[in-house]
Order: structure tokens, then C-alpha cells, then sequence
């Protein structure tokens, strides 16, 4: 069937001169195309990985600073609702105050234009008391 003749060993020469060829024409420099391809992605994922790990540690940082601006935030609200209670409390109290002078002001007001009209009212019962009498006794009597 096979015949072992010169053609068999000329033809394992021409394949491995060619295998040889193939290899130093093709496969090489696509060996070489692939292995800088798989470090050049194997770098930027690293760099990924890295960049991704600081994006991550800034954004709890940012994420704490953002907790702490909103608790000194509200501190600072609930000082300053602390403080215009503090003075609404003083303003209403001192309202209150004049409220309550100024009734008491009145108050004596009216006691004294009272006094002054009960006094009125008595010397004119007196003067009236007194024509009463004159016109029913007589000037002559009364007087």
C-alpha cells in the first residue's frame, strides 16, 4: 500500500521547513500580537480594579463628609430655632409686661376720672339737694 520511497523523506523535510516558515512568519508574531493583547488588557483592568477601589474609597468619604455636613447642618438649625425661641419667649414676655403696665395705667386712670366724677356727682346732689330744699322750705329756712 505505502510505498517508503525518497518522496516520504522530501515530504517530512517540506513539511517541517514549512511548519518552520509558518512558524516563523505567522505564529510567532501572533503569539507575540496575543500575548501583548492579554497584557495590555490584564494592565487595564488592573488600573480598573484600582481606579474603581479609589472612586469607591472617595465616595464613602464623600458619603461621610456629606453625613457630617448634614448633622452639623441640623445642629446648627435647631441652635438657631433654639435661639429665636429664646428670643420670641423674651419678646412676648416683655410685650406682656407692657401689656400689663399699661392695664394698670388704665386701671388708675379710670379710678381717677371715677374718684373725679363721684366727687362731681356729689356737689351737684349737694347743689340739687339744697334747691330741693329752698323751693319746698324756703331760702329762709334752708339757709
Amino acid at each position: 500500500m505505502f510505498d517508503f520511497d525518497a518522496t516520504l523523506p522530501l515530504m517530512a523535510v517540506q513539511f517541517l521547513v514549512l511548519a518552520a516558515v509558518l512558524n516563523a512568519i505567522f505564529y510567532k508574531p501572533l503569539g507575540k500580537s496575543l500575548d501583548e493583547r492579554d497584557d495590555y488588557i490584564r494592565t487595564n483592568t488592573a488600573k480598573a480594579r484600582e481606579q474603581l477601589s479609589k472612586a469607591e474609597g472617595l465616595a464613602v468619604q464623600y458619603e461621610q463628609q456629606l453625613a457630617e455636613a448634614r448633622k452639623l447642618s441640623q445642629e446648627i438649625v435647631a441652635s438657631a430655632q433654639a435661639d429665636a425661641k429664646k428670643i420670641a419667649d423674651q419678646k412676648i414676655a416683655e410685650a406682656q409686661q407692657q401689656a400689663q403696665a399699661q392695664r394698670e395705667e388704665a386701671q388708675r386712670e379710670i379710678d381717677k376720672q371715677k374718684q373725679e366724677a363721684m366727687h362731681s356727682l356729689e356737689q351737684q346732689v349737694d347743689a340739687l339737694s339744697r334747691q330741693i330744699l329752698e323751693k319746698l322750705l324756703g331760702a329762709e329756712l334752708v339757709g
